[in-house]
């Protein structure tokens, strides 16, 4: 008889923002999402219910979601610094730069998550001519 593998019981549905957030498994919400360190690499499968990523393709989406949110934030900052305290252009750019870097390795892993998550609980995928 074949080894069958434990599912875990699907109680609730898990919110797709939340799993995104977490980078968790967008059907369990406990497996990680990603491989570990800072790569936006996925896992093969979810480790805690055995979902395999082979469906995800976020495209370019989460890239032009970070760059329009990292834009308002990084251009409200400096023009905030430049009127308010009036520095050095030197002195603006050492602020701006390691903040315009972390924002932006900051939000590419959730804003992943989240178009992957939604895009399970959607049952998105690529469009086709036909049933087969």
């Amino acid at each position: 008889m074949p080894e069958q593998r434990q599912t875990m019981p699907m109680t609730a549905a898990i919110s797709p923002y939340r799993a995104g957030l977490a980078c968790a498994c967008p059907r369990c919400g406990v497996g990680r999402l990603f491989k570990p360190g800072l790569s936006l690499e996925l896992r093969p499968a979810c480790a805690a219910c055995g979902l395999d990523y082979t469906f995800v393709d976020s495209g370019d989406g989460p890239a032009v979601f970070a760059i329009l949110i990292l834009g308002v934030v990084v251009l409200g900052l400096a023009l905030l610094i430049q009127f308010r305290l009036e520095p050095p252009l030197w002195l603006l750019m050492l602020v701006v730069a390691p903040v315009t870097l972390g924002l932006s390795f900051g939000l590419l892993r959730p804003m992943k998550a989240t178009l992957i998550a939604l895009q399970f609980k959607n049952k998105a995928a690529e469009g086709r001519l036909s049933h087969d």
